[in-house]
């Protein structure tokens, strides 16, 4: 049975939603799922906007026909070529085998290189090539293509529709999550049911590419928007400030928040009680006024981690030294940061070893390579399980963290 919604009178959503994925792209858990929207507008000819993974493809391919109700399809836009938005591709065109496909000169490119010659691209005057800026028209509405190159894929573009003013977003403005019946962000609790995922969906997909972000941002800052139509996660309607302001946070390492991220690994529980004597010391410092966080760098997920730490604006590392080196969770955490352009924060560093002391050293290697992070002083250093002279060193340490602070 079909599964569509409506964005306008002429726009549908005509997505699927899967809650049986457990890694998207095969690497971050998503407990609530994921959507993969695709959205067909109907006008003197029709437009269908991106397809979706190969899983949900039954569904997609009923919600377009039904949405279609008996039409043709005139046009298939493509915006982003990952496989989770272009498998459908081919079957699109199989089974509507006069539609034009979209796209720029890279899309082509990269389109071949998945499904090769043989699937109908080829065909004479199936391929449409589009440049930065330039327009096509389908009868009432008219759609600005503007090119956003490494979010987060090089062939990246977005569409903006001059009538209904909506920017077509491809992966910016995302979000892990299934839909459950509504559509719009406003439909939602957004800040207990979507903002974490979307912070995560971020950090970990679109991170790395800050400056490219920003600049889509700057691009599109001149567009009367009044919706925004991402390729995952809710479309949004109202409060558009809301996710905007939040990707200009994130797209230069911006602190969202006054918080403390703590994140420690540890072997037999010395490390972890130092943690938690850290937080300790935070909450006395500052009257319980300042918000903290922590985790166990082997119980939460990477991805989890990545999103806290673009969250908050300090943050604390505890690690026990391993075979002489960086205890290995805490070693992916660091390395994972740096490969997303992790930048602007304020760190403090504990340490423990039985038989060596390196964890540290290893610690602040990782950091030196990111920019702009300041290491304070003093690192606390100690052997096996803290005595009473270690807590007061993390008390000074906690103080040294947030001098500047006016909780």
């Amino acid at each position: 049975m079909h599964q569509i919604s409506g964005v306008t009178k002429d726009v549908i959503w005509v997505g699927a939603n899967d809650r049986r994925l457990k890694l998207f792209e095969n690497i971050f858990p998503i407990a609530n799922g994921v959507s993969f929207n695709s959205y067909l507008v109907r006008d003197e000819k029709n437009v269908l906007f991106d397809t979706v993974d190969k899983s949900s493809g039954g569904q997609f391919l009923e919600n377009v026909a039904y949405a279609l109700n008996g039409g043709t399809l005139d046009y298939l836009v493509v915006l982003h070529v990952e496989p989770d938005h272009a498998a459908l591709i081919p079957e699109i065109i199989r089974r509507y085998p006069n539609v034009k496909v979209v796209g720029n000169a890279r899309t082509f490119t990269i389109l071949k290189q998945f499904f090769g010659d043989g699937y109908g691209l080829d065909a004479d005057g199936r391929a449409v090539t589009v440049g930065d800026g330039e327009s096509f028209t389908t009868g009432k509405h008219t759609f600005k293509f503007i090119y956003a190159p490494m979010v987060h894929w090089p062939e990246v573009m977005t569409a903006y529709d001059t009538t209904d003013k909506i920017l077509f977003s491809a992966d910016a403005f995302g979000s892990f999550g299934a839909l459950s019946g509504n559509i719009f962000a406003d439909c939602y609790d957004f800040e207990r049911e979507f903002a974490d995922e979307t912070r995560r969906y971020y950090t970990n997909i679109v991170g790395k590419y800050g400056p490219q972000v920003a600049a889509l941002i700057k691009k599109a800052g001149d567009l009367d928007i009044k919706y925004i139509c991402p390729l995952h996660g809710p479309v949004w309607r109202k409060n558009l400030s809301r996710i905007i302001d939040r990707y200009k946070l994130w797209a230069e390492c911006r602190p969202e928040e006054k918080s403390v991220l703590i994140v420690y690994g540890s072997v037999y529980g010395g490390t972890e009680n130092a943690a938690n004597v850290f937080a300790g010391a935070l909450s006395a410092l500052t009257s319980g006024k300042l918000r903290i966080r922590v985790f166990d760098v082997s119980a939460t997920d990477v991805s989890v981690l990545v999103s806290e730490a673009f969250r908050a604006e300090y943050l604390v590392l505890a690690c026990s030294t391993y075979n002489a080196g960086l205890y290995r969770g805490m070693e992916v955490f660091l390395e994972d940061l740096k490969a997303h352009a992790f930048k602007n924060r304020r760190v403090a560093l504990i340490e423990n070893g039985s038989w060596a002391l390196s964890a540290a050293n290893r610690m602040k290697a990782i950091l030196a390579d990111m920019k702009t992070i300041s290491v304070t002083e003093p690192t606390v250093s100690f052997r096996s399980a803290l005595t009473a002279q270690d807590a007061q060193k993390l008390f000074e340490a906690a103080a040294a963290l947030i001098a500047d602070t006016d909780n």
